[in-house]
This record gives structure tokens, sequence and C-alpha cells, in this order.
């Protein structure tokens, strides 16, 4: 076997994008100095006058009837975020706990010594972990569980909202939290009516034995501290009261007959997304800055900071609305919890107010969880240990890519660009780590040419540019194919050009990776020489030296294409282009196994791995790639992919039900695709599979054990708009999946098509009523409904309505 040798790089010949493509470029060389960090705001927020929350009987809730348990919290604990730090909420009115979370609390380091085996170590010193910031309590010792009534705990799913509401000696109580994305602070204000009050006192608790102190002259409690990796973190409270006494000591904040209280939060690290200075922002002093922001908050009226939180956060929200249809009285009047556990019931009816709600709560934490900071990991923004499973890192083998199939489907494009921002931070270590690395003797995934160029990672990487456990050589692929998939929803040249030098590096590494062997054309008996992968694994089962598996063949086939349509975009690269093309075609592609009928998963006949395998690696070219259509690829390609879905089963972790999920609905299969969506819907109990009490996916680890992994509540809801909305450039299909339970009415509004177009779109009876297709940057696409084919053409900003 030989590997194909680099071409000399040859002067752009295309001008095309230029001028958008220019300032894109140059954004993009500036981008080390301008991503988001915890840093001080750059101007005075936007302040509402006008009360902008949504009116109270269109509001979308999930509401329970008790608090969450303190050894509960990640099941039941109400989350809240702003992109950068988020809280687990709990409710409890004698012990509010709030356990909090800034993303870019990590240990760790650049993790670039390897194993033995030529791997990297996959522990929480050297490859790191996220880890929680605080916890914070409010102790109200007179408000106890016994003494009080009617008590209801919500997440406000419309206004970004976690409140509690109790009655206790004539009065009512009400709280408010919620993390405030403008004020860069979580806020907790608490009210009452009819002469109730608060009386009690306000901890602050490091959760790596941080001591914090009281400073009555500026009224906060804080504390400061660093990691062995000299990462500098810190976090401050203070508090406010127009009606009683509020006093720091030195170890709390004491409050006495408080009508109203609020409590303000800040907190953060010295992280900076920039490898050239060692990933720290010199200078910064977080607990200085913790305590500026907070009593900047803090001057502010609690009604002003809540409504400025509640704009900014509808102004994301609000761009998409959904109704799966009506739910029945009995179904509305019943609490979150109930409602999970009855629509699980056998033969238990179509609950879609509930199963919006999901979709919504997917949105939400997507709001609250990527915005101006790192992107999301396995568990996001909410924690309740130190420890959490495989440290809360970015898996890069389905779990940070399906992290953010959801933003652009779901009329999110911005809480992209944490991921975008992430990858081109990281990606001088990324690329210095390969070359340093990749080749290494002891590497059984090393490249068989004996060179190596561009990038790549493994199966997890931190945020201080090292990586953990194996190498996944496609990684690279998949990545830049996200980012690709990204700039083809919004058509946006600057998007383009920032990405670029990923796509390229991606091609430099499989240039120099792919080798030569020869095989036999089955429908022929001809011989012919076909590029494949080097020894690799197929993610993650099977021999770990396999040859050309279909998971890498697929993720390259699709990366080679993405970046010539890049370069012919930008004007850029046009020899090496050329050459990338010339390797595409020579690709080795999976055909169908003649033993089983399957689309083979490795250059092989036999399933060299489990039938029903959590992994659907070899339909990756299906979903999410589109090499493998529907509607134009052979029969029988089509029915080996039907076959290979079928065989992995109906029941697996959440995300692999979310995978499945948009697998069946590219099918067409509305049904089984519904089947997967209310099988992840199940409640999770006895740490099963399934969503627990606050909507968090649940993975099962054995019989007694389980954790929160966030994947599946955005894969999830990526399936149920496909199920609406499928899309791919010049091609977007209405309603190519909708189940029985949803057919009877319904709307879905600001939903994102690939090529560049927004869909509004209504349906009844199961048939398409009226779509509106906006232009964000398309130009031209056929639309499809019931079977008709339309062709659209507008412009960018204008729009088209079609109605049926």
């Amino acid at each position: 076997m030989t590997a194909p040798q680099p071409a000399p790089a040859q002067r752009p010949s295309r001008r095309s994008f230029l001028a958008l493509a220019g300032a894109g470029t140059a954004g993009s060389l500036a981008a080390f100095a301008g991503l988001p960090a915890f840093t001080a705001a750059a101007a005075e927020p936007q302040r509402p006058t006008a009360d902008p929350r949504t009116d109270d009987a269109a509001a979308v809730r999930l509401w329970y009837t008790a608090p969450a348990s303190a050894d509960a919290m990640i099941q039941q604990g109400l989350p809240v975020g702003n992109g950068r730090i988020g809280a687990l909420v709990g409710g409890d009115p004698a012990g509010e706990a709030l356990y909090i979370t800034d993303s870019t609390l990590w240990t760790g380091t650049r993790n670039d010594v390897l194993d033995d085996d030529g791997q990297f170590p996959y522990e929480q010193v050297e490859f790191g972990s996220l880890t929680q910031l605080a916890h914070l309590s409010v102790q109200i010792p007179a408000h106890t569980a016994d003494s009080v009534t009617d008590y209801r705990r919500t997440l406000d799913l419309s206004n970004g909202l976690v409140t509690a509401t109790y009655r206790q000696g004539g009065a009512t109580y009400t709280r408010e939290v919620y993390a405030s994305h403008p004020d860069d602070v979580i806020v907790l204000h608490l009210s009452s009516s009819a002469g109730g009050s608060h009386t009690g006192r306000i901890a602050l608790a490091g959760t790596h034995g941080e001591t914090p102190a009281g400073d009555p002259g500026d009224r906060t409690l804080s504390f400061a501290a660093a990691f062995d990796n000299d990462l500098r973190y810190a976090a401050a409270v203070t508090a406010s009261s127009g009606t009683g006494t509020v006093e720091v000591t030195a170890t709390a904040i004491e409050f006495t007959g408080c009508a109203d209280l609020t409590v303000v939060f800040s907190g953060g690290t010295d992280y900076a997304p920039d490898a050239a200075r060692g990933y720290r922002a010199p200078g910064l002093d977080p607990r200085a800055l913790a305590r500026t922001k907070a009593r900047a908050a803090l001057r502010h009226s609690p009604a002003v900071l809540r409504g400025t939180h509640v704009a900014d956060y509808r102004r994301l929200f609000d761009a998409m609305t959904l109704s799966l249809g009506t739910s029945t009285d009995q179904q509305k009047q019943a609490d979150t919890w109930t409602r999970l556990q009855a629509r699980a019931a056998d033969g238990a009816a179509p609950d879609p107010e509930l199963e919006a709600s999901y979709l919504q709560f997917g949105r939400y934490l997507m709001i609250c969880g990527s915005r101006d900071s790192v992107p999301m990991g396995l568990q996001a923004l909410w924690l309740d240990v130190n420890d959490p499973a495989w440290m809360g890192d970015y898996h890069t083998d389905i779990n940070v890519q399906m992290n953010y199939w959801m933003a652009d489907r779901t009329a999110l494009p911005g809480c992209f660009d944490a991921f975008t921002d992430y990858c081109l931070a990281q990606l001088p270590s990324w690329t210095q780590n390969t070359g340093k690395l990749f080749n290494d003797p002891r590497n059984r995934f090393r490249n068989s040419s004996g060179t190596v160029a561009g990038w790549t990672v493994a199966f997890s990487t931190n945020i201080h540019g090292g990586s953990g456990w194996w190498w996944h050589p496609a990684a690279n692929a998949w990545i830049a194919n996200s980012l690709f998939d990204h700039y083809e929803y919004t058509q946006d040249a600057r998007t383009l050009a920032r990405i670029y030098p990923l796509l390229k590096g991606a091609c430099e590494f499989w240039q120099a990776r792919l080798v030569s062997m020869t095989v036999t054309d089955p429908a022929t008996g001809e011989d012919r020489e076909v590029l494949v992968d080097d020894k690799d694994w197929s993610p993650e089962q099977g021999p770990q030296d396999g040859i050309g598996n279909t998971y890498s063949q697929e993720l390259v086939w699709a990366l080679f294409g993405n970046y010539r349509t890049a370069a012919q975009l930008l004007g850029k690269d046009a020899g090496f282009a050329r050459t990338i093309g010339g390797l595409r075609d020579r690709l080795y592609l999976p055909r169908i196994s003649p033993a089983n009928g399957w689309l083979e998963e490795w250059m092989s006949p036999d399933n060299l791995g489990e039938d029903q395998h959590r992994h659907l690696s070899p339909l990756i070219g299906f979903f999410p790639g589109d090499r493998i259509t529907l509607d134009s690829s052979p029969a029988d390609l089509v029915a080996a992919v039907r076959a290979l879905l079928t065989a992995r089963g109906m029941d697996s972790y959440g995300w692999a039900n979310a995978w499945r999920a948009l697998c069946w609905a590219r099918l067409h299969d509305a049904e089984k695709a519904y089947q997967l969506v209310t099988t992840n819907l199940r409640p999770s109990t006895a740490d099963s599979n399934g969503s627990a009490l606050n909507f968090f996916d649940i993975y099962q680890l054995g019989q007694d054990s389980s954790v929160f992994q966030i994947d599946a509540n955005f894969g999830t809801p990526s399936a149920m708009v496909e199920m609406l909305v499928y899309s791919r450039p010049g091609r977007i299909e209405l309603l190519p999946a909708l189940p029985k339970a949803w057919a009877g009415s319904g709307h879905i509004t600001g939903v994102g098509a690939r090529g560049g177009f927004t869909v509004d779109l209504t349906w009844r009876d199961g048939r398409v009523r009226q779509a509106v297709i906006r232009s964000v940057g398309g130009r031209s696409t056929e639309v499809v409904a019931g079977g008709t084919v339309h062709t659209v053409r507008t412009a960018p900003g204008r729009s088209v309505t079609l109605r049926f």
C-alpha cells in the first residue's frame, strides 16, 4: 500500500466571495483576541422600559409539586444558565440550593505526553475535568416543609425563569432564579405578600476546599483560588433588600425581616481561548471582576434586572414557535412528572403539548448552555459532582456533534458559534500535537506512509488544547463537516472563511494518511485501485486495525467535497482543491454485504461487531451525511441502510435512540421515528435510561448507577424537527415523517433549512396547508410537499408563500 503524496500549492484562480470572505479572514485572524471570556462588560446592557415577559396564559412551562431532593439534584434540580455559568436550582423554601458551574473551570493540561501504547492519558489530572464552581445556599429556617402549603416549582421556558411559590401563615412567597447573559450574573429574587418576610443567611461554599470571606465594605462574600494548572478562578455573592436589613459578616450574609431580597452571584476564571497565551488571560483578577459584576448588577431594581434578562432571552427563544396539537384538559392539569409517567403507560394517548415542551426544553438548554464561551460537552453547564462521567469532556465520535445538530434547525444559529470559536482556538494546539505525536511508533493508528500533516484529535478533547483516550483520526473530518453544515444553513461567507483553515488542515491530514489498495468490482470482476483509511477503528466496536472502515470513508468523502466547495467559493488554493478532488474520486465507498444485506461497516461482508451496537457509524453517510438519500440513491443501497438500521434495534441509550430516530425520519418512517422519540420520553426510574423528572436525559451505567448526558436532549428535538422538515442544499421536504400523533393540526416556524432558508409550516389532517420559505442567503431550492415539487426562487431577505 502506498500513500498519495502532497501536491504543491497553487495560487487562487477565483475571486468570488472575496469581499465578504476577506473580511471574514481578517475576523478569523483577530478571533483569538476577541473570543469571549470572563471579562468586564464592554457597554451597559440595553434595559427595557416595559415588562417583556410573555403572556402568562401562553407561556410554556414545566412544573412540579415539590422541591428537588438534595441527593438528586441532577435528576430534579431545574437548570438556569447564560452560556458561560449555569446552575441547578433546588427550590427548597427553607434551604434554597444552587449548584453552580463555570464552563471553563477545567483541571488538566495540554496532555501531550503519550502513554506507553501511544495513546493519551485519560484522567482528571493531566487530561482534566470540568468541575463545579460553587454552591450557593439561602437558608430560611422558619420556612420548613411542614409549615408551607400550595407549593409549586416551575421552569418557565418562554421567559427563561425558574420560580417557586408557596404559602405560609396567610402570606404568599415567590422566588425567581435566572442567569442573565447581559449582566453576566445569576440572580435570585425573593418576594412576599400580606406581611410575609424572610429571615436567614446566605452561604457561599467552594467545591474544592475554598474558604469564603465576607467584606462588609463592598458588601460581598467571595473566595478565590487556583488549580495546579494555574487556572485562577473566583466567586462572589452580594444581596440587598428594600424592606429589611442585610449584613455581611466574616463568613456569611445575614438578612432579617425582608419582605423582598435580591441575591446576585458572579464568578469565573482567567481562561482565555487563545493558544498563544497558554489559554489564560494575563492580568485578569477573577475575584475583583466577580465582585464588580455582582455589585454592578445589584444597583438595578429587581424588575429591571429581570426585564433585561427576559428581553435578551426571548429574542432567541421566540425565533421559533411550535404546536404539535392540543393535549386534553386532564393532561394539562397534571404536573410534568405525572404527565411523563402517564405518557409512558401502555396504550397511553399522545400528549402533544408535553412532546412540544420537550423540544422547547432542548432549545432552552441551548440558549442557556452555548453563548459566548466554550461549547457544551457531555453535561454542558450542569453538574452535581466534581468528577462527572467521562470528565464532562467533548466526545468527538458523536456526542459534541449531536449537541449542535439542533442549533440551526431550531432557529438558534448564533448558539452554534461557541463550537466554531472553540475549534478555531484549539486548532494551533491540535495541529502541533498531531505533527509531534501522531506518528509515534507506539500509536497503532499511525500513518503507514511515515508522513503526517494537518491536524486531528483523540476521542476526547479538553479546553487546554489537549486530547484524551485513543487517537481518533476521522474526528477532524466529522468536526470540519459539522462546521461546514452550519455554513450551509447560513450561507455566510464570513463563516466559511473562518472555518476554512480547519477544513484545509483536515484535508492535509488525510492526504498524508490515505493508502492505496486493489479491490475487485463485484459487478464487473475487474480490479481497480482505491484509496482507503489506514488502520483504524469503527467507533466504538470491532477490530482496531481495520482498513477502510465505512465511518472514515464516508466522513472523508464528505470532507473532501465540502473543502472543494469552500475553496471554490472563497477563490483559494485551486491547485490543492483539484488534488483533493482527485483523491475523492478514488475513495473506496461501502458496499452491500452479500451475507446479510446490510450496508457494510468494514471492508468485509461479515459483521465484525455487535448487531445492536449503540453507534450507527456505518450510516454516517445517510445521517448526518447526504451521500445516500431516499430520493436519489439506488433502491438496493437504501434497502441496505434500512436493513442495518433495523438490525441495530429500537431501544438504546438516549443519544443512540435520537440518532436512530433521525435515520428513520430520513427513511420517511414516521411511526418508528416517533416511537424512538417517545422512548426517550420514558421516565427514568431506578437509574434506567430515559428522562429524569427535570427532563434531563439519563444514561444507565449499570443496574444501580446512571449519569446525566445532555446530547439526547438536543438529538431528540433534532429528530422531531427532521420529521417535519428535511433539507439539503437545493431540496426542502415538508412533513416527510409526520406521525399520526401530530397529524391533526400543527405549525412550526423558524426552522433552518440548508441552502440558506428558513421555513414556517402549518398542517392539518396530515397535509401541508401553507409554507413560507424565507431566504437568509439562498436563492433557489426545490420544495417537496405531498409528492409535488415546487421550485422556489427568491433573494436574501425575501420570502415566498406556498399554499396547498
